[in-house]
């Protein structure tokens, strides 16, 4: 975040950089606005975290199927049951571990200044403004640099390119 005069972070910790929308955002708040060079300069990192969130979230994912595999019906729980086999208490604990991972990741992204809008796909916004407005600054794991923005209340649906002249016109 650049460090223009009235620029501050909102609260201490993640609240600050949750997945709340703009509209639960408080207006005594003051959300972090970034500049493009600002998020391209976190490309790097948030990519070697989403990536490893995405193989994290395929781990989890093959996890939970060989555990309803083994226990014959989805489990109500990870948690140890009396009842659980050997095998499956230990499908539980690894599932615990992973899913504890996982969200160790996002909560990185989240201290980065990033809202994880789809964590399927490695969607993180970042707050910006052009002209005079503020937008969602918008980048997809796999894009070399930030190239997309959209407004507040549109969705992924609703990204629009970075053009020069909005480049221009992208400042805090």
């Amino acid at each position: 975040m650049s460090n223009q005069p009235g620029r501050r972070r909102s609260g201490t910790g993640d609240e600050a950089f949750g997945a709340r929308s703009p509209a639960n955002v408080p207006t005594s708040e003051t959300p972090p606005l970034f500049t493009i060079s600002e998020v391209n300069a976190l490309i790097p990192t948030l990519n070697l975290i989403v990536a490893q969130q995405l193989r994290e979230q395929s781990d989890i994912e093959q996890g939970l199927a060989e555990l309803t595999q083994r226990c014959g019906h989805n489990p109500e729980s990870l948690e140890p049951a009396a009842e659980d086999e050997a095998d499956v208490q230990r499908l539980k604990s690894e599932l615990r571990g992973r899913i504890a991972r996982y969200d160790s990741g996002w909560r990185k992204v989240r201290a980065l200044g990033g809202i994880v809008k789809d964590p399927q796909i490695g969607l993180v916004d970042f707050y910006g403004r052009v002209e005079g407005r503020v937008v969602w600054l918008c980048w997809r794991y796999g894009e070399d640099s930030l190239g997309y923005f959209h407004d507040l209340d549109e969705g992924y649906a609703g990204r629009r390119p970075i053009s020069a002249n909005v480049r221009k016109h992208l400042v805090n």
